[in-house]
């Protein structure tokens, strides 16, 4: 008996020891937060929306995924039938530096991780931005982290929710939305 009990106290400590170094070796992302505005945990599990469309610049390339309220209000013809997104819509777009494909080399893949830009439907919460909340995420490859985009990131954010409500004036009849959902 106290043969097993040594056992379960070594096992207990290990264990304790294992679970403390996972929590303690890369921060959080989903425990970042923009000032005065959306956290990057409002949009926890965005890696597995389904994708709305793709953008590619000199610079960057993206896919743009939406949670299910998102996708269901493209599939109902929103916003080309003149309604807005509903509350609780929700927008990632991923960017990475461009690479050629190791076996195509015409075609672009993802390299680097560059940032995660988020957007929220939220017409109470965001009412002076046109219902829309936005943030920049820039991700530090060396801590493997993320933090709030600044005025000095590409693109420049205020850094608050509204930091992307000028841009997003361009789309005001697109209920500030830039993307076309893909016809698939």
């Amino acid at each position: 008996m106290r043969k097993q009990l040594s056992v379960a106290v070594v096992l207990t400590s290990a264990v304790g020891l294992v679970v403390t170094a996972q929590n303690t070796s890369v921060p959080d992302k989903y425990a970042v937060k923009v000032p005065g505005g959306l956290a990057f945990s409002e949009f926890r599990g965005y890696e597995g929306w389904s994708a709305i469309s793709l953008s590619r610049n000199d610079n960057v390339v993206a896919v743009i995924l939406g949670n299910p309220t998102m996708i269901d209000a493209y599939r109902a013809g929103i916003p080309g039938n003149g309604k807005a997104f509903p509350d609780g819509a929700k927008m990632a777009k991923i960017h990475w530096t461009p690479q050629p494909n190791e076996f195509f080399k015409e075609a672009t893949v993802p390299g680097k991780l560059v940032n995660v830009d988020f957007m929220v439907k939220d017409s109470k919460r965001f009412a002076d931005s046109g219902g829309w909340g936005y943030a920049v995420f820039d991700y530090d490859a060396v801590s493997d982290t993320f933090r709030p985009g600044t005025a000095a990131g590409t693109p420049p954010q205020g850094n608050d929710a509204k930091c992307g409500a000028a841009c997003h004036l361009a789309a005001k009849a697109k209920d500030y939305v830039f993307t076309d959902y893909g016809k698939r």
